[in-house]
């Protein structure tokens, strides 16, 4: 079965002041942007609050794809799915309620994501696969842009892709992800990919994700 390439670029490393046009220039090429919300608390990392992100959110040329990556999970995760984001993700490490978390972000239009951290096993989450609808595999340790690609994370892919199986979740990959190492994330089971600083930094941000999705496409027919 051919798996369906999407391409949810992060603005972590785009120019936050000149955001509207950082994500129009990618906005013929990409499914999402992937907003990662930060709080200084669950990663040593500060990015948006919720006013601010609110902004992003309602002006984007691209749905929003939103990474939570804050210690109050429970709290934030519907308020960020009411703004109107079409995806919002969880991390399982900061959520005490995971699948009333799930219902309640999908209750509020979005779609429901939980991300797991490398240190964290698939397994213990095998048991919600009715409530989820993408699990994000972060192939480095959240927190900043820019960090090397983690192959040690490969078989966790793998077997979530096994464990979806032939149910209609995302399979998303965060952290390294490039020309050098989309083919291997492909390969290993993944669909949904995040890419900030290989869209960001280079000369061409529209042609990168377009060579990113080819390679991805290419690997997954």
């Amino acid at each position: 079965m051919v798996r369906e390439i999407r391409m949810t670029p992060s603005i972590l490393n785009a120019d936050f002041s000149q955001l509207e046009s950082e994500i129009s220039s990618i906005a013929e090429v990409s499914d999402f942007v992937h907003l990662d919300v930060m709080d200084n608390v669950f990663v040593p990392n500060f990015t948006f609050n919720f006013e601010s992100a609110q902004k992003i959110i309602q002006s984007s040329a691209l749905p929003v794809d939103a990474h939570l990556m804050v210690a109050d999970c429970d709290y934030m995760g519907p308020r960020y799915a009411s703004l109107g984001c079409a995806s919002v993700t969880v991390h399982a490490e900061a959520t005490q309620h995971i699948s009333p978390l799930l219902k309640a972000i999908r209750a509020e239009g979005a779609r429901a994501g939980l991300a797991v951290k490398p240190g964290t096993s698939i397994e213990h989450y095998v048991d919600i696969l009715d409530v989820v609808d993408m699990f994000l595999i972060m192939t480095v340790e959240p927190g900043f842009g820019g960090q090397a690609f983690m192959d040690e994370m490969l078989p966790k892919i793998r077997r979530t892709r096994e464990i979806i199986g032939d149910r209609p979740i995302w399979l998303q990959v965060d952290g390294g992800i490039s020309l050098e190492t989309i083919e291997r994330a492909t390969q290993a089971g993944a669909d949904t990919f995040v890419a900030g600083s290989a869209v960001f930094k280079a000369q061409d941000p529209a042609l990168m994700v377009a060579s990113l999705r080819a390679l991805a496409q290419n690997m997954a027919d």
